[in-house]
């Protein structure tokens, strides 16, 4: 695999969710623990329906609130765009 970037830079994670046609999401049913609104996720076209998009406000406030970072890859070992991203605790 490509090797992996890691951000906690709004702006760097909007543009790549963005360009790839993602959109900020929670998985449905995670209960508010006082952190935030849920499990963050990236929802993308004809993903999962236990997704549920939310703001970006909303998603850029859990996401500081839980002490995230973004783990991502620009392209994949045969040189396309990849999807691959995780959040991962600091």
């Amino acid at each position: 695999m490509s090797s992996a970037k890691q951000t906690q830079d709004h702006d760097t994670i909007r543009t790549w969710i963005e360009k790839r046609g993602g959109k900020p999401a929670v998985v449905k049913d995670t209960a508010d623990d006082g952190s935030g609104v849920g499990v963050l996720r990236v929802k993308f076209d004809n993903d999962e329906d236990d997704l549920r998009e939310i703001e970006w406000e909303t998603f850029f406030e859990t996401f500081d609130k839980q002490n995230l970072s973004f783990l991502y890859q620009e392209k994949t070992d045969s040189g396309d765009e990849s999807r691959f991203s995780k959040f991962v605790s600091e």
